[in-house]
């Protein structure tokens, strides 16, 4: 099966078992907006839960806030955002298909790419435990063609997009003869600029009303309560304020199911940090967050470091932690370093002095920031995309038999632990329900008893639940029920005493966070 065939499966996997719906479908929808359904707002839930512990419970100079969405227009003014906030767009005449410029080249490059990753696989299996990659990489001529096209394109896309240059990224789509998705055609307009920001009043009246904007990132707030953190909380450099939020964006070009969208959720970390150490910290983050994300378990080959050669305006350094979609390798995390520019701006804007006084060198200065910065639901799409298996199974008669499986990570799966009687009589029902009512207090439990035990277990894979446990005649006599193991399917009989710590040692989260923090 393609990768675009198992994504597509994917998605609809993920309506049919209540994870993710799209918004308003009865009204036919609302692109690029998804609302989570009854399994997904729990994943989503544990997924946050785990970048909250992690910041808050094992840095004892992070703390939280959670800042409105509204925000004094000035805000954006200080930040750039009113000024500098924009995609650069292109349209095919043909399809009528809008795209951003940007990514028509980057998605150009990576073919490239994986035309010399294609030519480094067929010499590998030419020539097998003999192969030389780098030699073969410096030497190959087709390898080294397309490198030359990948940086001399490269080499003018970023100066393009350092200057702003929207005549010179038509240009490149024309020289490189980049053809629209759709149509395959190369008939473009103009690139020009969009900005992303959704626009709103607020006030009683039209006359007086305030025109202000829905936050396109948290940051902001962060910055702006830089000043009110430090002193009630008496705080001292290095310290960081975390916090989880909405966040929206008019993305034109929104895709890749819930991979961009107009309205999603951040998860960022302010570090705030004396000038000069910027570059340790910088450091310091990427690899705690790296460290992070692989503890997840989700194979460290699909993650990977890509540094940015086109840098913000306020950045002195930045990298993205990417994970290997079904769709490419995209970013899922942004580590950046920001020096002093947004405290500084805000400091300029506001007339309010936002410096701190280091009491040890008797100096004021204001602290320049490391940010990590985390798409909650980049990361859900990460985990899912990972997770989903389509399987066939060898039956004990010789037969087969398929499975579509969620092989989530325990500590985040929705369900913990499903109860199943294996018939709906004979006091078995009543055993299951307090078995349940005993561990529904340390975990997600899920009570079923419709359908064969086989189906329930099938429903139950498919949500990702790691744990079945059955409740049958024998646990009448001896109290044991059989626990069944998601990933592998095998089968236990167990007292029912010790099913808590059965279940604990994989899904309890402070487990999981001792094991991040001491490896």
């Amino acid at each position: 099966m393609s990768k675009e065939d198992a994504f597509r499966n994917l998605i609809a996997h993920c309506k049919e078992y209540g994870f993710i719906f799209q918004s308003s479908e009865i009204y036919d929808g609302l692109s690029a907006v998804y609302d989570y359904g009854q399994n997904g707002v729990e994943l989503k839930n544990n997924i946050r839960k785990y970048w909250w512990d992690s910041m808050i419970l094992l840095n004892e100079n992070v703390v939280g806030l959670d800042s409105a969405i509204f925000m004094h227009p000035k805000t954006w003014k200080a930040s750039g955002h009113l000024d500098a906030f924009n995609d650069p767009l292109i349209d095919n005449k043909d399809s009528k298909k809008r795209y951003r410029a940007d990514d028509l080249i980057e998605e150009h490059m990576e073919k490239l790419e994986n035309k010399i990753d294609r030519e480094v696989e067929k010499a590998k299996k030419r020539f097998g435990a003999s192969f030389d990659e780098k030699m073969f990489r410096d030497t190959n001529p087709r390898v080294i063609a397309n490198r030359e096209k990948i940086d001399s394109l490269n080499g003018r896309f970023v100066k393009a997009m350092n200057n702003n240059d929207l005549a010179e990224l038509k240009q490149i789509i024309l020289d490189y003869e980049i053809t629209c998705p759709v149509s395959g055609t190369r008939n473009w307009t103009d690139v020009r600029q969009f900005n992303l920001m959704f626009a709103t009043e607020m006030g009683s009246t039209a006359d007086g009303a305030m025109k202000i904007y829905l936050r396109p990132e948290t940051a902001q707030g962060i910055f702006v309560n830089y000043i009110n953190v430090q002193k009630t909380g008496r705080m001292k450099l290095p310290f960081g304020i975390a916090q989880i939020g909405k966040a929206f964006r008019n993305e034109i070009v929104a895709r890749q199911f819930i991979f961009r969208m107009r309205e999603f959720e951040q998860m960022e970390m302010q570090y705030f940090i004396k000038p000069g150490t910027e570059n340790e910290w910088f450091d310091h983050w990427k690899n705690v967050r790296m460290k992070w994300h692989k503890a997840l378990g989700l194979g460290d080959d699909n993650y990977r470091f890509h540094d940015h050669e086109k840098l913000a305006h306020y950045a002195s350094a930045a990298t993205d932690i990417e994970f290997n979609f079904p769709f490419g390798f995209r970013e899922v995390e942004g580590i950046h370093s920001r020096t002093d520019f947004d405290l500084g701006q805000h400091q300029k804007f506001s007339g309010k002095k936002l410096q701190y006084f280091d009491p040890e060198t008797n100096e004021s200065f204001v602290p320049y920031v490391v940010e990590t910065s985390l798409g909650l639901d980049r990361i859900f799409l990460q985990i899912i995309s990972a997770a989903y298996h389509e399987e066939e199974i060898q039956k004990e008669d010789g037969s087969t038999d398929s499975r579509v499986v969620f092989n989530l990570p325990p500590v985040l799966a929705p369900v913990k632990l499903a109860v199943l009687p294996l018939v709906k009589k004979d006091g078995l029902p009543e055993i299951s329900r307090r078995i349940m009512d005993d561990l529904k207090y340390d975990f997600n439990c899920q009570y079923e008893e419709k359908d064969s035990i086989g189906r329930r277990y099938r429903r139950q894979d498919a949500i990702g639940t790691p744990y079945c446990i059955t409740i049958d005649h024998q646990t009448k006599e001896d109290n044991t029920v059989t626990i069944r193991y998601r990933d592998t399917m095998e089968q236990e009989r167990v007292n029912v005493r010790q099913l808590r710590n059965i279940i604990s040692e994989k899904v309890d989260m402070s487990s999981f966070l001792r094991k991040l923090d001491h490896d």
